[in-house]
């Protein structure tokens, strides 16, 4: 299954004859424009022509069927290339017309008779056009599978780039996994050393049994090991990362378990970074935590 993002734009055009262009007059053409966004949930708006304000509910259902997440917004434009055109008038159109001149001039002595402009757009407004309904519906479900197909580009693109990141802190574990043992031993052998050094400075510090000197600082030297290792964090780092290769290359709507993943992955690095007792380690904890922000940025993007 595809990772899909929540960013892509597509359109798509549908033309259908209407009553006068049905002699090859005039011909109704409908353009839909679909565009999305990333969002938390699933955001719709539609700009559409009054005369298809109708189709909103089915439209609505259509996005709601392709899409889980994401601020989408659909347009419908509408347009007739004979409106502009001067209309040809029908005998039936003219006698309608002149029957109802007839009826007014009857109860209204006094007004004024048509002029041929009132004429000419009387007829070009009782003409009628067939509706564009299903003309628009076929559209925007082109469109609406463009759009699906175009997010689903884009999330090919943004699982390469998290599968980049993933190699990357695998990398940086790697390296630093070796360092850790070294680091602890040097950082023991260094609190043993200043421990000695402040016993013998220390008045009345040799009165102490050396046994049970010795058993104290080994207690404290075992205590700053703790503080320092960072071979837990290494290994739950390791054990989200699987997680999160694993989604995707499963793909499917996945964007929220990776945003909580990526939670826990900056979690670790923080505490990595917290209980980096040297250069070689901080330098490390550094890079993951600019490479877990570039994985949250890419991860906000997917549905």
């Amino acid at each position: 299954m595809a990772v899909y993002s929540m960013t892509g734009y597509a359109i798509a055009a549908s033309a259908a004859p209407s009553r006068e262009g049905a002699k090859g007059a005039a011909v109704a053409s409908v353009t839909v424009e679909a565009r999305s966004v990333n969002g938390r949930f699933l955001d719709l708006s539609f700009r559409l022509p009054d005369e298809l304000r109708g189709l909103e509910p089915a439209l609505r259902d259509r996005l709601t069927a392709a899409f889980r997440r994401g601020k989408v917004e659909l347009r419908i434009a509408t347009a007739r290339e004979g409106d502009s055109a001067l209309p040809q008038p029908t005998p039936e159109q003219l006698d309608r017309l002149a029957d109802l001149q007839g009826l007014v001039a009857g109860r209204l002595p006094q007004a004024r008779p048509l002029s041929v402009n009132e004429a000419l757009n009387w007829c070009r407004g009782g003409a009628g056009h067939e509706r564009l309904d299903e003309p628009a519906l076929e559209a925007a479900a082109r469109c609406i599978e463009g759009l699906r197909e175009a997010r689903a580009r884009e999330g090919a693109r943004l699982a390469g780039v998290l599968m980049e990141r993933v190699t990357r802190l695998r990398e940086l574990a790697a390296q630093a996994r070796p360092l850790v043992p070294q680091v602890v031993q040097r950082q023991q052998a260094r609190f043993l050393e200043r421990w000695h050094e402040a016993l013998a400075a220390a008045p009345g510090g040799q009165a102490l049994p050396a046994e049970a000197l010795h058993e104290r600082a080994m207690a404290e030297a075992v205590a700053v090991a703790i503080r320092i290792d960072v071979a837990e964090e290494l290994a739950r780092l390791a054990s989200h990362l699987d997680e999160i290769e694993r989604l995707l290359r499963a793909g499917g709507e996945l964007g929220k378990r990776l945003e909580f993943l990526i939670q826990e992955l900056q979690r670790e690095a923080n505490t990595f970074g917290s209980k980096s007792a040297a250069m070689e380690l901080t330098a490390i904890a550094v890079e993951m935590k600019v490479a877990v922000e570039q994985m949250r940025e890419q991860v906000q993007n997917i549905e």
